[in-house]
Formats: structure tokens, C-alpha cells, sequence
């Protein structure tokens, strides 16, 4: 799928795409945005442009020098964006192409970032007046997703804390199993926070912008380093939750045994009476003993009693 934008009058403004884009459209947007592109619609920009388009497995590769590079057409960046699917983040590759009076971005997934500079642009909330600063403004855009996100596990993590703090009744498997997927979104999260990093970096170093766009990009590290600093406090506490699940496991199992344990010490002397008259030996002078049948039964609970009355007594029940 293939999206042009335009600047008017300082703000991004999406192209109408009923119809197939013309080359005069194509050289007058500020931004392209291709979206799984079809063959022709590659082909079509090559031409047009004169740029050869990066390719899925280009663009997943992880090597400094094959994600920041420039060359003839351009500005390279390759970063990674969060993405949710069925309840989990995972990571996308979009591969940015900045040239001096265009942004092309090509990408083979829906991300709710792009989705969300596309609403506000239809809004006209998307000042811009250059491509260097559109370019800055999507990294803008992925790192308050970013935050976001860190928010929603934030959040989750509080419940879960609850549930394995507080909730007695709580069943403790399920509660290491939310753990493991936040510390997994967690990484992920920074993982895309570091990326954006690294990025922003080299496009300080390689592309010239004004002392406005400067400040907005040093707000953006900023912004990063606090959220790599939250993504620490979010790890401890995920181990923390992890240890204490794992320690509360292990003391109803510690529990379980050690009533097992005692069971089958309250049990063993009744049973070692039973089992003495329970002999086929031919003299054994309680067999003639009229009181012999109650005196066992009598011993047996009395052999019972006497060890759980112990440990009672000891405070181990």
C-alpha cells in the first residue's frame, strides 16, 4: 500500500489515494509511506525516484553498518517499532530513506505508530516544514508509544503484584506466567528504546538541522533516558514479583510435604501394633485374653495420638 504526504501551509497533509499515484504526486510528496508494497508500486518509485528500495531482509539485518549507513540516494536508518498481536508486543523493522526534500519509509507491517501520525495529520496536528523534521517527528511519535506501552505494563504489573502479594487464593502459575510475558514486552520495549537511541544519534551526527529541531531532538534522548531508567525499575520489580511467586510455590509445596510427612509419622506406630497382632504365630497370650480385641483397638489410638499430640506441642502443626 502506497501513502504520499505533503506539506501545506507548515502541516503534514495525507494525498487522496482513489486512484493510482501519478509521477507528478510522487515528486512533490514529502513523505512516502509504503506498506508491504506490491511489486509495481516498487518498481514504480525505483523508477520514478531513482532509488533503489531496501528489502525485507535488508532491512532486518542486525549490523550497525547495514541499519545506519548513507549513500547516493540517501539517509539510512532501519529501526525497530513495537507492535502488539494477540495480547503481545513484538518488534518490526521499518527502513527509513531520508534525501534532502523527501522521507520515503517502507515497512511490512500495520504499526499503531504511523497509524496515529496518520490520524493527526487528517487533523492538521502534524506540524512540519521539512522532511529532516517529519523524520524526527515519527521517532518522536515511537518514543510516546513507547512510554505508552511502558504505562500499560506498569499497570499490569501492579495487578499482578496484587494477586501474588495479597490474593490468598490466588493461583500462583498463572501469576509467573503474566510475569514472563511483561519481562518479555519489557525488553522488547527497550530494545525498540535503545534502537531509537542509536538512530537519533546518527542522525545528529549526519543530517543538518536548525537549533529548534536540536532541541527537540535532545528532549527525545532525554525522554529516552527516562524511559530506559523506568524499563530498569520495571526489571527489578518483575524479578522481585518472579522470586517472591517462585518462594510462595515452594512454601505451600514445603507445606504439602511436611504434612505428608507427619501423616506418615502419626500413622506408623498404630500400624506397627496392628501389624504385631496382626501374626499367624501359633502362642501369643493375648489370643485367649477376652479384653485382647479392645486393649488393641485402645493401643492403636493411643499410638496415634501420642505423636500428633508431640508435634502439637512443638508448634511443627
Amino acid at each position: 500500500m502506497l501513502r504520499l504526504f505533503e506539506i501545506r501551509r507548515g502541516a503534514i497533509a495525507e494525498q487522496p489515494a482513489d486512484t493510482g499515484a501519478t509521477e507528478k504526486q510522487l515528486t512533490e510528496a514529502v513523505w512516502v509511506d509504503l506498506q508491504e508494497p506490491q511489486e509495481e508500486e516498487r518498481k514504480l518509485l525505483e523508477q520514478l525516484l531513482r532509488t533503489e528500495l531496501p528489502e525485507s531482509e535488508d532491512v532486518e539485518e542486525i549490523e550497525a553498518s547495514a541499519r545506519y549507513y548513507i549513500d547516493h540516494a540517501g539517509v539510512h536508518i532501519h529501526s525497530l517499532f513495537l507492535t502488539q498481536s494477540e495480547g503481545r508486543h513484538n518488534t518490526a523493522s521499518v527502513a527509513f530513506l531520508l534525501q534532502p526534500q523527501r522521507l520515503i519509509t517502507v515497512r511490512d507491517s500495520d504499526l499503531a505508530d504511523f497509524r496515529l501520525l496518520r490520524m493527526r495529520a487528517r487533523r492538521g496536528q502534524v506540524e512540519a516544514h521539512s522532511a529532516q523534521e517529519l523524520c524526527v517527528l515519527v521517532f518522536e511519535q515511537k518514543v510516546e508509544n513507547l512510554a505508552d506501552a511502558l504505562e500499560d505494563i506498569h499497570l499490569k504489573l501492579g495487578e499482578v503484584s496484587h494477586l501474588v502479594l495479597e490474593d490468598e487464593a490466588a493461583e500462583l502459575e498463572d501469576a509467573i506466567d503474566q510475569l514472563a510475558k511483561l519481562e518479555d514486552s519489557n525488553g522488547k520495549v527497550r530494545l525498540c528504546l535503545m534502537d531509537t537511541r542509536r538512530s537519533i544519534t546518527f542522525l545528529q551526527r549526519h543530517i543538518k538541522i536548525d537549533n529548534e529541531l536540536q532541541e527537540t531532538v535532545r528532549d527525545i534522548i532525554r525522554d529516552i533516558d527516562t524511559l530506559m531508567a523506568h524499563t530498569t525499575f520495571l526489571f527489578d520489580k518483575i524479578n522481585f514479583l518472579m522470586d517472591s511467586t517462585q518462594g510462595f510455590i515452594n512454601i505451600e509445596q514445603t507445606n504439602i510435604i511436611k504434612m505428608f510427612s507427619i501423616a506418615a509419622v502419626v500413622f506408623l506406630p498404630p500400624t506397627t501394633v496392628a501389624s504385631i497382632y496382626g501374626m499367624n504365630f501359633e502362642f501369643m497370650p493375648e489370643l485367649k485374653w477376652l479384653l485382647g480385641y479392645p486393649f488393641a483397638l485402645v493401643l492403636i489410638v493411643l499410638s496415634g495420638i501420642a505423636p500428633y499430640w508431640y508435634f502439637k506441642k512443638k508448634g511443627w502443626l
